[in-house]
């Protein structure tokens, strides 16, 4: 193509390429010198040129990008901070996971500033000063040192990183709070399509769209049964007729329960097991707020597989990771599919024409040792959940 000076014209903003300029550079160059100047590749004054040309095109590309940042739909990472600031929301920053660990030793124990780590290594830092009780044991909550979402199963956090004298053992009876990760932009960009919903058509748009605004939320679902019997609920679950049913990952129950009650239907009841009641600040009444939090239901996956060429024991670890990624990827209520684990597994291949290793059978289930190669389904207040520890591999 030949060169065309940047401009903007209804289809949105044209640039040059960096062989378009290269290719004017020179042309330009010919008509002040004459065509019998010499300007291969070899030549001093086509290295030039292109120094030029690259210069050019990276200015180009600055403008390209400072155009796009105009919008949610093409801004990135500074950029789309930016705009996202009209509709009052900002990037979610990373957290860190916390859990409930259980410290038994010697009563009245201190343990200062100690820190315990998990199966896979990770460091929890304890409060700075913990102090065993009378009966041998004292329940605290743990921090993970690394940023974003890391996760602890039950009775995964059982290594004493700092000992001390008095303390003899940690276990957490409960899983952890997994943190987040930064939000990335596309998260950030589909937050801010739902965010445009706050004044919308109806209220449960706008209920959805004020939960998802909330700090720290990762995972939600929002039903609706507008019928007037439970058995006939749109949405095939037994939920109370007339009613919302929120469940909510993530955020403080009282931060939840308030956007709720600001946002949902006159006379609407609000279904669940976390109940926490909402005092209105300028009439003083009372109203109950209800919601789910989800409860995580482990996955056991069994996996054969015939190694081929190439195949490494690192393999092995790649598939465990990708089929956790892809257990912890499901929302609330969805199910899981045998065949999505297949997906997950042979997405760790560099090419599918040379693979490594060919899938002989899956098998998946809420129990070990899973035989079971039906698709599995959960209750709308459930989410599946991952974890390496939990995927065997076997190589034959």
């Amino acid at each position: 193509m030949a060169y065309v000076a940047p401009s903007i014209n209804p289809s949105g903003l044209t640039v040059p390429s960096y062989q378009d300029i290269l290719s004017d550079l020179i042309a330009q160059a010919k008509s002040i010198y004459g065509n019998d100047i010499y300007l291969e590749i070899d030549s001093a004054d086509y290295q030039l040129l292109s120094v030029f040309a690259l210069k050019i095109s990276d200015t180009m590309n600055a403008i390209e990008l400072a155009y796009n940042s105009r919008s949610p739909l093409t801004a990135i990472g500074s950029g789309l901070d930016a705009i996202i600031k009209l509709n009052g929301l900002s990037r979610k920053a990373a957290s860190y996971s916390t859990c409930q660990v259980t410290l038994t030793g010697t009563a009245e124990t201190v343990v200062t500033s100690g820190v315990v780590k998990n199966t896979a290594g990770y460091k929890w830092s304890l409060p700075i000063i913990t102090t065993i009780g009378i009966g041998g044991t004292v329940t605290v909550t743990a921090t993970c040192q690394t940023l974003g979402s890391i996760t602890a199963t039950i009775g995964d956090i059982t290594i004493i990183a700092t000992p001390t004298a008095g303390w003899t053992s940690v276990t957490n009876s409960v899983a952890a709070i997994v943190g987040q990760n930064a939000e990335a932009d596309s998260s950030l960009r589909s937050r801010q399509a739902i965010s445009a919903e706050l004044p919308s058509q109806t209220m449960l748009t706008g209920t959805i769209a004020a939960i998802a605004t909330l700090t720290n939320v990762t995972r939600y679902k929002v039903y609706e049964n507008y019928t007037n019997l439970a058995s006939t609920d749109p949405n095939g679950f037994n939920l109370p007729p007339h009613s919302i049913t929120v469940v909510v990952e993530g955020s403080t129950d009282n931060s939840v329960a308030q956007v709720i009650y600001n946002n949902r239907g006159l006379g609407c009841y609000t279904n669940g097991t976390t109940i926490i009641d909402i005092l209105d600040a300028t009439y003083g009444t009372k109203t109950t707020i209800r919601f789910y939090r989800p409860v995580y239901v482990p996955i056991y996956v069994a996996m054969t597989i015939k190694a081929l060429t190439g195949y490494t024991s690192s393999t092995t670890t790649a598939i465990k990771t990708a089929i956790a990624a892809y257990l912890n990827s499901l929302q609330i209520g969805e199910e899981l599919t045998i065949s999505a684990l297949y997906g997950a597994a042979l997405s760790v291949l560099v090419s599918l024409s040379s693979p490594t290793f060919s899938i002989r059978a899956v098998a998946a289930d809420i129990t070990p040792n899973p035989t079971a190669t039906n698709d599995i389904t959960t209750d709308f207040y459930k989410v599946f959940s991952g974890d390496v520890a939990n995927i065997t591999i076997t190589v034959t």
